[in-house]
């Protein structure tokens, strides 16, 4: 069954915007009568059949709805500073997504080589990685901060860095994080984060950790950091 976001849905019918009806209509052919479902970003899974076919505004009636559609019962929070390579950090978008997000900061550091972000198609990847994993809420993408800003900034929840500096007591992220608690984790540009920033980090409670013992690209960490999360909620 396809499969539209459509934010702000209220009682028992909804008119999907000009690009999804089209979509619906033209591209899918689908007609008067279809069964789909719509998830709204916020958290409700809605089960609708097609009234009004309408290419410029698709009318839908809603059949069915499920509340807090997959509600994992914590909140993951990555905060990533941008790389060079901006495909690539679209796949980090675009995976840490599927796999379950929540907030999505991008950090500016030291050795941070881009800073542009692409906010639109940033927005667009999301919307589809929600609608391909079935997901009803949708992430939060930030706009960019500085590592100072961001670490000042008091984070609810468990709070760890992820650094190649094999000089800290690094631990495995199953050693400090708890199951079932809202998640924090800072992954560095291909730099990695300088000595000042990781001291900064310490000092405001953040925790050192490492991935493994490959070292990975920065895009690579954000998705290993956040599979780590969720395959320990599972």
């Amino acid at each position: 069954m396809h499969i539209f976001y459509v934010p702000g849905i209220k009682g028992s019918t909804c008119l999907m915007d000009e690009n999804n009806s089209r979509h619906s209509i033209r591209v899918l052919r689908m007609t008067k009568g279809d069964r789909l479902k719509l998830v709204d970003g916020i958290g409700n899974l809605y089960e609708g059949i097609i009234s009004d076919p309408d290419p410029s505004g698709c009318r839908v009636t809603i059949t069915g709805v499920i509340r807090d559609f997959e509600n994992r019962g914590y909140r993951m929070h990555i905060a990533i500073s941008p790389i060079k390579n901006q495909e690539r950090f679209e796949w980090f978008i675009e995976k840490s997504v599927e796999i379950g997000v929540d907030e999505i900061t991008p950090v500016i550091c030291r050795n941070t080589e881009k800073t542009g972000i692409k906010r639109d198609r940033i927005n667009n990847i999301i919307i589809s990685a929600m609608k391909q994993s079935l997901k009803a809420f949708m992430p939060s993408f930030n706009e960019p901060v500085t590592f100072s800003e961001f670490i000042d900034t008091d984070h609810k929840g468990i709070k760890m860095i992820a650094s190649c500096n094999p000089h800290n007591d690094r631990k495995k992220i199953d050693e400090v994080y708890e199951k079932n608690s809202d998640a924090i984790v800072l992954i560095g540009p291909e730099g990695d984060f300088t000595g000042e920033e990781l001291n900064h980090a310490f000092i405001n409670g953040y925790r050192p950790v490492h991935l493994g013992t490959s070292r990975l690209r920065t895009e690579t960490a954000g998705i290993a950091a956040c599979y780590s999360v969720y395959f320990i909620n599972q």
